[in-house]
């Protein structure tokens, strides 16, 4: 456990839509991307910002209440809580989100006497305090049965505001989380009378291939069946620095290294990434080492949803070679199979994934899914995260708690200076990490104004 001396709770309340309507009391089923996800963690994802000068934390904290009110009557998904609906005879396994019942999100306010900005940006590995900055500590979203779907935390430090928020990846995935942070700050910002409206609101319909396979059966009888609570192995985590000028450099060698035009920046730095990594796990040449890329599928499909579908709506596509090919081959190699592979991925596959899962539904295991020679990238740098203003400023940096961590774990995000910077979430043994802080190719295109 972290450490979690310093920090006092305050208060907590559940947070319920400022008003209803007729789409909001009716049950939401989960799609088969849903449902892969019940045993992993929460989605959590934070934000930190310069103390205001101007409002009390008393202040702040009514602000965060009505705007939230207001903008789970668009999101009401996130009021809800996992039922789960079965019989014998006939044999039916169903989950899905009583939004009927909703029992609200949850805000909790806590205060760490002693903690600073700097206490949370200084140190060389992300410390770990930061777990105790996130509501629903460990919890996987199965949990949501019990546990609210949204619970939002609310810590005051000695010169700032952290606002963590554990997310139920059952419900939605990572843009959805994104959207909904924009529509938050956005109706907090607001002062006028129409402070629900909001120019872009989700699309809370569910997507299904066939409109006959809205409830989906899982082939269970009981949720021991399919639930594992996954502990990672000690892990060491730290923030690393892209600036847009690195990354140019990345994107151009990785093109030159096959002639072509074709690498994206994100694949050249995933390729740079993998192949960097894979050096610092000091593999013998024979040993497979594969590459995990979440892809989101929302434009991928034809005809495509809308970029305002709230639910989950990604695949994990995945490049395996061996250590010795990635090795002795160039940056460009590697980014190429990666191009390859993410080009692939047509609307056809990515329909043909449902179908399957549709039949055969499959629930991910982390345990079972990734090894110790895996690198996965999620999030994404162009997620909005530095323009979520709450009305006091915006965020000086980004940070994720416990949850879906693991070795080999990345995640991408916008640098807080823009124009194409990344802020890159690495999570390695330590080991390995260490060996790649000593990586003279990797720290080189690592700028130090990291947030």
């Amino acid at each position: 456990m972290c450490e979690v001396a310093t920090i006092r709770h305050i208060s907590k309340c559940t947070i319920k839509p400022h008003h209803t309507s007729e789409e909001s009391q009716q049950p939401c089923y989960l799609t088969p991307w849903d449902l892969s996800l019940l045993t992993t963690d929460y989605y959590q994802k934070g934000l930190l910002f310069k103390k205001p000068q101007h409002l009390s934390v008393e202040n702040i904290i009514d602000q965060l209440k009505d705007s939230l009110s207001c903008t789970l009557t668009q999101f009401f998904p996130l009021c809800g809580r996992l039922v789960t609906k079965k019989n014998a005879d006939p044999h039916s396994y169903c989950v899905f989100v009583d939004c009927e019942n909703g029992l609200g999100a949850e805000l909790v306010y806590v205060f760490a006497a002693d903690q600073k900005i700097s206490d949370i940006l200084s140190p060389i590995d992300v410390p770990p305090i930061v777990e105790s900055l996130f509501p629903l500590d460990r919890a996987i979203n199965h949990d949501g049965h019990n546990l609210p779907l949204l619970a939002v935390q609310v810590t005051e430090l000695v010169d700032g505001i952290f606002i963590g928020c554990s997310f139920n990846h059952a419900v939605a995935d990572g843009g959805s989380f994104w959207r909904f942070m924009s529509a938050w700050t956005e109706i907090s910002r607001k002062t006028e009378e129409n402070i629900e409206h909001i120019p872009r609101c989700p699309v809370t319909k569910r997507w299904f291939l066939n409109s006959q396979d809205q409830i989906i059966n899982l082939p269970y009888s009981h949720h021991d069946e399919f639930i594992v609570r996954y502990v990672p192995t000690p892990l060491r985590e730290r923030m690393f620095h892209f600036s847009s000028q690195s990354i140019a450099q990345i994107k151009e060698k990785a093109n030159a290294d096959v002639s072509t035009n074709k690498i994206s920046s994100f694949q050249a730095l995933a390729a740079f990434v993998w192949r960097s990594v894979t050096r610092a796990r000091c593999f013998a040449a024979n040993q497979k080492t594969t590459c995990w890329i979440t892809v989101d599928n929302r434009l991928r499909l034809d005809p495509p949803l809308s970029k305002d579908y709230f639910g989950n709506c990604i695949s994990a596509i995945y490049s395996t070679t061996t250590a010795g090919e990635i090795l002795s081959n160039s940056l460009g190699w590697s980014a190429l199979i990666l191009n390859k592979e993410i080009a692939a991925y047509t609307s056809e596959k990515a329909c043909a994934t449902i179908e399957a899962l549709t039949k055969v539904p499959y629930i991910y295991q982390y345990g079972v899914l990734n090894d110790s020679g895996s690198v996965s990238f999620g999030s994404s740098p162009r997620f909005d995260v530095y323009g979520n203003d709450f009305g006091w400023g915006a965020p000086i940096a980004v940070r994720s708690g416990y949850g879906n961590k693991y070795d080999g774990m990345m995640e991408m995000f916008p640098g807080r200076e823009g124009g194409g910077s990344v802020d890159l979430e690495v999570c390695l043994i330590p080991e390995s990490m260490a060996a790649l802080e000593m990586d003279g190719e990797f720290m080189t295109a690592v700028s130090s104004a990291s947030a």
